[in-house]
C-alpha cells in the first residue's frame, strides 16, 4: 500500500449508536493501525429532520469507552475538515454541477405528487417504476426539455433535484475486499437523486465527495451500503478520481430467529444493544448500555471483533494490540454472524478474572457505599480475592458475599431443614465455646479447633459444618467456612452462631 491507509467512520446523529455501528467502527480502527494508518470519524448529519440532541457526543464517548478514538474528527483536525457534514455544506453543489457540464447528471423538475402518479400506474399494471434510461426523456427534465425551458425553469425559481444519469446498457465490473469480484448491469440502476431541492445533497454525493477530499483509501462499511456500491464506483468515474477500495462488513444476525439483531432482541432476552446508555431525549426511554450494566470494555471489543471476523488461530481473548496484529480483511466473512449474549458474559468473566483485585475491590467500596456499608479497601480486596472465580460482574460481590460485610438477617429454609437435626442445637452451643476459646483467631487455628473436636468424638463432617456455615451465610453457598470464619472474626462469628440457635 504505497498511499498512508486513511479509513473512516461515519455515523449519522440519529440516536444512540447500535453495537453493529461500534463493530465497523472496530474493523476500520484495527485495519488503519494494523497499517500505521489514520482513523476519521465523519458525521453525516445533512438529514435534519432525523437530527438528535446528544448523539454525536454519544458516538464519540462509546468510541472513547471502547478504547478506539478517532485520530481526526469534530474538535481534532487533522487539516481535512470540518468533520461534520452540515459545515461542509457549501462544497456539494459545485460537484453536482460538475457532473450537469460532464454530462454524467441532469436537473429533473418532476413534483413528488407527479412521480407518485407515475409509481401508482406502474403498480396497477404490476411494474416497478424506476426513473432512469428507458423513461427519462418522457419524464420533466434537463435531458427531454429544451435548454430555453430548462434556463426558464432554473430562473423562475422552480423545485429541482440533480439526478446522476446511470448508463443504459454496460456491464459494471466491481471489486469488494471482502466478497470478491461481481458483476451489475447498469440497465437495471436508477438514476439517484443526488442534489435534493432543499439545497442539501443525498448521501450519495456527500459520502464520495467527503470521502475523496478527505483521501480516504479504504471505505469499510456494513452490508447495507452493497446495493450503492454501483452507484459509487459510477460516482468515482464519472469524477475521473481514483476510487478507495471497498469491504462490506456482514450483518450481526440476531440470538434467535432470522433478520437482523435489534434493539426489540435486547429488550427482549436482556441484554444491552448499545455500548453506553441511552436516554431518548424526546420520550425519556432508557436503553441500557454495556459500560452501565458493568462489562469491561475488553470484552465487548474482544466479542464484537469475532461477530464476522476470526484470526485463523485458536486464539479466543486478545488485548487490542493483539487485535490490531492479527486482523486482517480478508479474514472478514461474507455471511452475518449470529449474536450470543452469553459468550459476551464468557469474554466479560475472563477480563474480570484479569483485573487486579485492588481494582475490583474500588468499584464494589463504591457498590458497598451505596448499601451504606463501610469497609476497608484491604479488607474488601481480601474477600474478593475468595470470590472472583464464581463472578462475572463487580456487581456479583455483593450476591456472592454480602456475609462477609453484614449479618445474615434469614436463613434458606430449605439449607435449615436439610441441616438441623436433633442435636445442632447442642452442636452449636459447642461451636460456640470453641471459637470462644480459640485466642489467636487465624482461620488455621479455629480449623484446627473444630476439626479436632470433630474427629475425636467421630461426628459426621458435614453435621457440624452445615449448620456452622448457615449461621455465618444464611444459605450453604460460599467459599471455605474457616476463611469465612477468620474473615468475619472471632466476636461476629459467635454472634451469628448464637443469633441462629435463638431463631430455632
Amino acid at each position: 500500500m504505497s498511499a498512508k491507509v486513511r479509513v473512516r467512520f461515519a455515523p449519522s446523529p440519529t440516536g444512540p449508536l447500535h453495537i453493529g455501528g461500534v463493530r465497523t467502527a472496530l474493523y476500520n480502527y484495527l485495519f488503519a493501525k494494523k497499517h500505521g494508518g489514520d482513523f476519521l470519524l465523519r458525521i453525516e448529519d445533512t438529514d435534519q429532520n432525523r437530527f438528535v440532541e446528544g448523539a454525536e457526543q454519544y458516538i464519540v464517548e462509546a468510541l472513547n469507552w471502547c478504547g478506539i478514538p478517532f485520530d481526526e474528527g469534530p474538535g481534532k483536525d487533522g487539516g481535512f475538515g470540518p468533520y461534520r457534514q452540515s459545515e461542509r455544506a457549501n462544497l456539494y453543489y459545485e460537484y453536482a454541477e460538475k457532473l450537469i457540464s460532464s454530462g454524467d447528471a441532469y436537473y429533473a423538475f418532476d413534483t413528488s405528487e407527479a412521480l407518485d402518479e407515475h409509481r401508482k400506474d406502474h403498480e396497477e399494471k404490476g411494474k416497478t417504476f424506476i426513473y432512469n434510461w428507458h423513461n427519462r426523456l418522457k419524464l420533466q427534465n434537463s435531458l427531454a426539455l429544451s435548454s430555453e425551458e430548462v434556463q426558464k425553469r432554473l430562473d423562475s425559481k422552480e423545485n429541482y433535484v440533480i439526478r446522476f444519469k446511470s448508463p443504459e446498457s454496460e456491464t459494471l465490473h466491481l471489486t469488494d475486499e471482502i466478497r470478491g469480484n461481481m458483476q451489475v448491469d447498469s440497465s437495471i440502476l436508477d438514476d439517484k437523486v443526488l442534489f435534493k431541492s432543499d439545497g442539501l445533497p443525498t448521501y450519495h454525493l456527500a459520502n464520495i465527495v467527503d470521502d475523496h477530499l478527505m483521501q480516504i483509501t479504504h471505505v469499510i462499511r456494513g452490508e447495507e451500503w452493497l446495493p450503492s456500491l454501483a452507484l459509487h464506483y459510477l460516482l468515482y468515474r464519472a469524477f475521473n478520481w481514483d476510487a478507495p477500495k471497498f469491504a462490506h462488513l456482514p450483518l450481526i444476525l440476531k440470538p434467535q430467529g432470522k433478520g437482523k439483531l435489534s434493539k426489540r432482541d435486547g429488550d427482549k432476552m436482556g441484554f444491552p444493544v448499545f455500548p453506553l446508555e441511552w436516554k431518548d431525549p424526546k420520550s425519556g426511554e432508557i436503553s441500557s448500555g454495556y459500560r452501565e450494566e458493568n462489562y469491561d470494555p475488553r470484552a465487548v471489543v474482544n466479542m464484537l471483533s469475532f461477530l464476522g471476523w476470526n484470526p485463523g488461530t485458536e486464539q479466543e481473548f486478545f488485548e487490542l494490540e493483539e487485535l490490531i496484529s492479527a486482523f486482517e480483511i480478508s479474514r472478514v466473512h461474507k455471511s452475518g454472524a449470529k449474536f450470543d449474549p452469553e459468550k459476551t458474559k464468557w469474554f466479560q468473566a475472563h477480563y474480570l478474572q484479569k483485573t487486579d483485585n485492588e481494582i475490583l475491590a474500588k468499584d464494589f467500596l463504591k457498590i458497598l457505599e451505596n448499601k451504606g456499608v463501610t469497609a476497608t479497601l484491604e479488607y474488601t480486596t481480601s474477600v474478593i480475592a475468595l470470590l472472583k472465580e464464581r463472578a462475572i460482574f463487580v456487581t456479583d460481590f455483593w450476591e456472592l458475599g454480602s456475609y462477609f460485610f453484614v449479618t445474615p438477617t434469614s436463613y434458606d429454609e430449605k439449607a435449615l431443614k436439610k441441616a438441623w437435626k436433633e442435636d445442632t442445637a447442642e452442636i452449636i452451643e459447642k461451636l460456640i465455646q470453641l471459637v470462644s476459646e480459640t485466642s489467636d483467631y487465624t482461620k488455621e487455628n479455629v480449623q484446627d479447633n473444630i476439626k479436632g473436636w470433630i474427629t475425636s468424638n467421630e461426628i459426621g463432617f458435614g453435621k457440624v459444618m452445615q449448620p456452622f456455615r448457615i449461621a455465618l451465610v444464611g444459605s450453604l453457598q460460599g467459599p471455605d467456612v474457616f476463611d469465612i470464619s477468620a474473615f468475619i472474626g472471632k466476636e461476629e462469628t459467635v454472634k451469628r452462631l448464637k443469633s441462629l440457635l435463638a431463631k430455632q
